[in-house]
């Protein structure tokens, strides 16, 4: 969609202006702050919320690596219970026998035998309360879903800096173009108030001649009809520059405590144009942020797709535990150290697992086709982005010599209509030419400035 900035849209209400007068003097209690072009480009890489937020992206992806890659190596786990029995189950192992109670003789009856016996004392298997702690060592030994992860979150992290990258070259070129936006905006009011008051002087002027009889009415009933249609757009202009200082402000992150002030010219945006050498260089598909992050979309689909392969192979794990109890029972067959290794293979699935591996490889081939499609379309933007350049430059420079033009016919024409030789008609023809041919010349500014940021933006020629 075309970005269009026109200085004819009509009036304004007595409510706007008033809104307008309102904010004016909360914005005299605003911070000032002042931005060249290139200070408000570098401001805005380090203010604007897309940038910070793509830059603190980047952040958690450097963490996610090491999260990763922590998953692969050794883990201790600490785990502590405290357990009370309301009822301990006991043993016993029947009557027990004590020789040292018979009597004293030789011939002992069955009475002195059964004397010797007595009931067991049961055993408790179990402590009443008990608090155990249990120590946990555990190391994955292989696993190639981890191992591919491990690479995808290095990919992950390169993806993370090229978003960084398009995000910065898709901020710098909004700038560029809200910043032309406003100096267009600016020299349009500029222009716009000298010809209000010049027809205003002339309107006194004939006003004054009216009332001696010299013109009739019309003229300047005319005349004031030609300085509400420039106070209406003047208006206009007003509403599309303080619309463009908010956009502004958004864009470069600055807060609204700020008031932000330009100190680039139009004039010096336009010299600054470097259009030829732009035009020349060569497209570099490989510099591309927007192909680079295809090209890393890709390889994120071809580790998946490995990493489905991988599952077919077992995951082996070691773990060592040591238990520790405060109360230890009697009788007590739990271990206190257990090493144990692990491997866990899937044999059967019911196809579950190649219906997956398919839908990686096919997932795979998309990204290959999108990366390819997308990168014939880049190559054709960037070809049509030096000739969409070319053809604004060259019609910048015939609105140019056609406003100068029509500006010399409507001075002319208002020094004619002084002198009584040309008509109201001729003098209003006259400024609507002007007027229509000075929004076709900073139109054409601000196209050969958008058509500029675009292609820079497709060479990756952003601040470094």
């Amino acid at each position: 969609m075309k970005t269009q900035f026109s200085i004819f849209t009509g009036g304004t209400t007595i409510l706007t202006i008033f809104l307008l007068m309102l904010t004016g003097i909360q914005v005299d209690a605003q911070e000032k702050r002042s931005f060249s072009l290139a200070e408000a480009q570098r401001y805005a890489l380090e203010n604007n919320t897309s940038v910070r937020n793509a830059a603190l992206d980047v952040k958690i992806a450097q963490k996610k690596i090491w999260e990763t890659t922590a998953i692969g190596l050794p883990q201790v786990t600490a785990k502590g219970q405290y357990q009370n029995i309301f009822t301990v189950p006991m043993v016993s192992f029947g009557p027990s026998f004590d020789p040292t109670k018979l009597p004293d003789g030789v011939n002992l009856t069955r009475a002195d035998i059964l004397s010797a016996y007595s009931d067991g004392e049961p055993i408790p298997l179990g402590v009443k309360e008990n608090s155990t702690l249990d120590i946990t060592v555990s190391q994955l030994i292989f696993s190639g879903s981890y191992i591919v992860g491990l690479q995808a979150s290095r990919v992950y992290a390169q993806l993370s800096n090229q978003t960084l990258e398009k995000t910065k070259n898709d901020v710098l070129e909004s700038v560029t173009t809200t910043y032309c936006m406003i100096l267009v905006g600016e020299e349009s009011r500029r222009i716009l108030n000298e010809n209000l008051q010049i027809v205003e002087k002339t309107l006194y002027e004939i006003n004054e001649m009216y009332g001696q009889g010299f013109v009739e009415k019309t003229d300047a009933d005319q005349l004031k009809v030609t300085a509400n249609t420039l106070r209406n757009t003047l208006n206009s202009v007003e509403r599309n520059i303080q619309v463009a200082y908010n956009l502004m402000q958004v864009q470069l992150g600055t807060p609204d405590s700020v008031k932000i002030a330009l100190t680039d010219s139009l004039p010096a945006v336009i010299a600054a144009l470097n259009i030829d050498p732009l035009v020349a260089e060569q497209f570099l598909l490989d510099n591309s942020p927007e192909y680079q992050l295809l090209g890393t979309a890709e390889d994120l689909a071809r580790l998946d797709y490995k990493r489905e392969k991988w599952e077919f192979l077992p995951t082996v794990a070691a773990a060592y535990v040591r238990t520790e109890k405060a109360n230890a029972p009697a009788f007590d067959f739990s271990p206190k150290d257990v090493l144990a290794i692990q491997a866990t293979l899937p044999i059967f699935t019911s196809g579950q697992r190649l219906a997956k591996l398919s839908q990686k490889k096919m997932a795979l081939e998309q990204a290959r086709n999108n990366r390819d499609y997308i990168g014939e379309n880049l190559r054709l933007q960037a070809s049509q982005s030096r000739f969409d350049l070319l053809s604004k430059n060259e019609s910048y420079k015939n609105q140019k010599m056609s406003m100068e033009l029509s500006r010399e016919i409507y001075d002319r024409t208002l020094e004619k209509y002084r002198q009584g030789v040309a008509s109201s008609m001729d003098l209003m023809n006259s400024q609507n030419q002007y007027l229509l041919s000075l929004s076709n010349y900073y139109q054409s500014v601000f196209d050969v400035v958008q058509a500029q940021a675009k292609l820079e933006k497709l060479l990756n020629k952003g601040i470094k």
